[in-house]
């Protein structure tokens, strides 16, 4: 069963309208361009009007118009001719190139310029006058002309859908590109929040836990002296995290990024919350490292030890850092076991998932679990951090 053929387009129509009123009125003044055909009168209208009835399906068949547009201007240039019905066909020449498929649309056109020599080459050879060069320019103005005309626009027209495309890529790319610069901002944010209150938080929970077990007035008061100094060394530290993510500058504030000069300051502050803690830095004295291997290694330390504050049964804390073959090793062991029910402070897991990104940031290697330690059982945090200027990035 044969589909039905599409609607019309609007500009189709009025093509084909005037093309018909047109020729009309052409045959209705009596102007024609050619004399002394077989057909006279009326014959003139039967090509006028198949042709300006292809006009209504140039753009859904091109190719069948063209086809059958031919053989109506072959029929009429049996009759006394229509200017109409020529310039009618010259447009579905162009309709069969712009709308067409992409190897008809370079075919015609080549086609219609072999066609415009050959009749030129044919028409000279057979008048032997110089007027035959005429039929070679006619053949040229009806069927070359009009097919390079639709080649010159489809390839703007494809040209321009290109760049259209392109954009619309770019820009689904400039979106991607700012949604996953906001989700590492926020992971990063996420990680600095984490790493600053969660070790003054378990701290404040520890210490509140034992103030109120215990009955001894002294032992409750120096538990709240340890709850309101990590109180306020908390409070210090998010304004400090609050005033850098509203500061609109961009320069970074050196005191906000913690190095491992702090690390002292770090190691009393756990021992201050009642960690027994060991350190072991074999580093070369002076030696500078990169500014993200050296925050990386202040915050997994800071995490391990507040891990340990958390979960760790009572004995000694090892941090040990040491630095070969271009790599910056951070080691924490802590015992392991069973924690007393009452002195437990959950956790989330978020600290360990904020510690391997810091090492995946600077293409390094972490690993955290049980292992087999001089004191027994233990915890163990083990990260490898590159140094290089590759790895540091």
């Amino acid at each position: 069963m044969a589909l039905p053929l599409p609607r019309p387009d609007r500009d189709d129509v009025f093509i084909a309208g005037v093309g018909l009123v047109g020729g009309l009125v052409l045959w209705a003044l009596g102007l024609h361009p050619q004399a002394g055909r077989p057909l006279g009168g009326a014959w003139v209208l039967v090509p006028l009007a198949a042709t300006a009835g292809l006009e209504l399906v140039r753009r859904s068949r091109p190719h069948l118009a063209l086809l059958a547009g031919t053989l109506a201007l072959a029929a009429d240039q049996l009759t006394v001719g229509s200017l109409a019905t020529v310039l009618m066909f010259t447009d579905l020449v162009y309709a069969s190139v712009r709308y067409g498929s992409q190897a008809a649309a370079q075919r015609i056109p080549v086609g219609a310029g072999l066609l415009s020599v050959t009749g030129t080459i044919c028409s000279a050879a057979w008048y032997r006058t110089p007027d035959a060069l005429l039929v070679g320019v006619a053949i040229g103005l009806v069927a070359f002309a009009p097919a390079t005309t639709g080649a010159l626009v489809r390839n703007y027209r494809e040209a321009a859908e290109s760049a259209r495309l392109r954009a619309e890529q770019t820009t689904r790319l400039a979106e991607l590109d700012r949604n996953q610069a906001v989700a590492a901002e926020r992971a990063r944010m996420a990680r600095e929040l984490h790493d600053m209150v969660a070790n003054r938080l378990s701290a404040i929970a520890i210490h509140s836990t034992a103030a109120l077990s215990r009955a001894d007035p002294e032992a409750t008061r120096a538990a709240m002296a340890v709850i309101r100094e990590n109180s306020v060394d908390g409070l210090a530290e998010m304004r400090r995290l609050i005033g850098l993510l509203r500061d609109s500058s961009g320069a970074p504030d050196p005191a906000a990024v913690p190095a491992l000069d702090g690390l002292p300051a770090l190691v009393d502050g756990a021992r201050a919350n009642g960690l027994e803690v060991t350190v072991h830095d074999t580093r070369t004295p002076g030696r500078e490292l990169p500014t993200p291997v050296e925050l990386a290694a202040y915050r997994i330390t800071q995490e391990s030890l507040t891990n340990a504050l958390k979960h760790a049964v009572p004995g000694r804390v090892s941090v040990a850092l040491a630095e070969r073959e271009g790599a910056l090793t951070v080691r924490v062991t802590s015992p392991y076991g069973e924690r007393p029910a009452g002195l437990r402070v959950p956790g989330s897991g978020s600290g360990l998932v904020g510690m391997r990104e810091r090492a995946a940031l600077l293409n390094g290697s972490f690993h955290a679990g049980p292992a087999s330690g001089a004191d027994g059982r233990v915890w163990q945090v083990y990260a490898v951090l590159p140094t290089d200027e590759e790895g540091a990035l």
